[in-house]
């Protein structure tokens, strides 16, 4: 094979008509080579991208990188319910009443279970309503109970908790500890649920899903009419009354925790068999593609904002000097073509409003622009020629 001398380089005339195509060594003037060369290349760089194009500054609202959630910066004292302290009555719970004449005497010993009102219902007494006081409190105010009806001068009163009401819920998802936990009634909300799973995840998201079974008793919110003679007639007096309880149906209830509004905040007290399931992140990949070091598919950060510069750089940076043009090309679910967005690394380096937000599933194409094709040029030709880099 013959070298191409330093003044000339090859090019294939026309052959004649009868000939077989081959190829000769004919001088050529440098500058006139170098031209031609260059002016293909700068017209194959002249293309378009195809999409809607905008730039940094012109982006419309509904195509702005939607932020991924990090449930690590999010508020979660919105989630927090309240806790019942372990010496606190509570529905549902079993305690002892024992009740004497005085000290020395034999008591009269009673259990009863909390009612969803949070009352019980006292020989001699009726009801005394004792959800929410601690022991000590209950005590005095069945004391004081019994004295004011003249059942007893000096009573002695003491309030045992036989049993804490307990209920089991199930956590799942994205949490460090997936599993079915007793839980004390009362004290039973999401983040208490999550606390024990021992916390979110690393891959957890902002959504949560609440699935209560139903069948818990609640105060009826209306009134409704009761029959007060049912012997029959043609008179018979209705008579409105509260339906003191009703029992919830079975629901599902899906949160947001970056957007938790009181009303979904009170909608959380778990039930007995409620089971509560946190999201896993999984984001669309990445695409760093063009003129960089490492172009691949990239992992998109869980847990942190990623922006064009910082995409480059994940990609080993840009792989010529002179390299400036950066295309981003997002693509939603619910548009036929995607939005490019075209800007600047030097504006990019310079400014914040330039450096976009991504989002998972954009590609970030680093272009080739006259300047890095001539650049490339000179560097092949340069090659060719002498047998160096320069």
């Amino acid at each position: 094979m013959k070298s191409v001398r330093d003044d000339a380089v090859a090019i294939c005339p026309l052959p004649p008509s009868d000939s077989p195509l081959s190829c000769c060594e004919t001088p050529l003037v440098p500058g006139r080579a170098l031209r031609l060369l260059l002016l293909g290349v700068l017209l194959s760089a002249m293309g378009c991208a195809q999409g809607r194009m905008f730039t940094p500054h012109n982006l419309p609202a509904e195509w702005h990188a939607r932020r991924t959630s990090n449930v690590k910066t999010v508020d979660l004292t919105r989630l927090a319910s309240a806790t019942v302290p372990n010496d606190e009555i509570a529905t549902g719970d079993v305690i002892e009443v024992a009740i004497s004449a005085g000290l020395g005497t034999e008591a009269t010993v009673d259990t009863y279970r909390i009612g969803p009102q949070g009352a019980i219902e006292l020989q001699n007494i009726g009801q005394l309503e004792v959800g929410g006081l601690k022991l000590p409190v209950a005590e005095s105010m069945i004391k004081t109970a019994l004295v004011n009806r003249e059942i007893y001068r000096n009573p002695n009163v003491v309030v045992t908790m036989k049993e804490r009401k307990e209920i089991e819920v199930t956590v799942v998802g994205a949490v460090e500890k997936e599993g079915t936990f007793r839980m004390r009634s009362g004290s039973a909300g999401v983040l208490n649920a999550i606390a024990y799973a021992e916390g979110f995840a690393e891959d957890a998201g902002t959504v949560v899903e609440v699935r209560l079974p139903g069948g818990r008793e609640i105060e009826s919110p209306y009134d409704e009419p009761a029959v007060a003679d049912s012997m029959g007639g043609s008179d018979h007096a209705l008579v409105e009354h509260r339906v003191p309880v009703r029992t919830t149906g079975p629901r599902n209830l899906k949160i947001d925790l970056a957007s938790l509004n009181e009303a979904e905040v009170r909608e959380l007290d778990l039930e007995d068999g409620a089971v509560v399931m946190v999201e896993r992140r999984d984001p669309q990949p990445l695409q760093v593609m063009g003129l960089v070091r490492k172009p691949d598919i990239y992992e998109y950060p869980l847990n942190k904002d990623l922006h064009v510069l910082d995409a480059i750089a994940m990609a080993g940076g840009e792989a010529s000097l002179v390299a400036d043009k950066v295309y981003v090309i997002r693509r939603r679910p619910n548009q036929q073509e995607p939005a490019v967005i075209k800007l600047s690394m030097r504006k990019a380096k310079r400014s914040g409003a330039d450096n976009i937000l991504l989002e998972p599933g954009d590609t970030v194409s680093v272009e080739q622009t006259p300047s890095t094709i001539i650049l490339e040029t000179i560097r092949t030709i340069g090659f060719g020629l002498s047998g160096r880099v320069f």
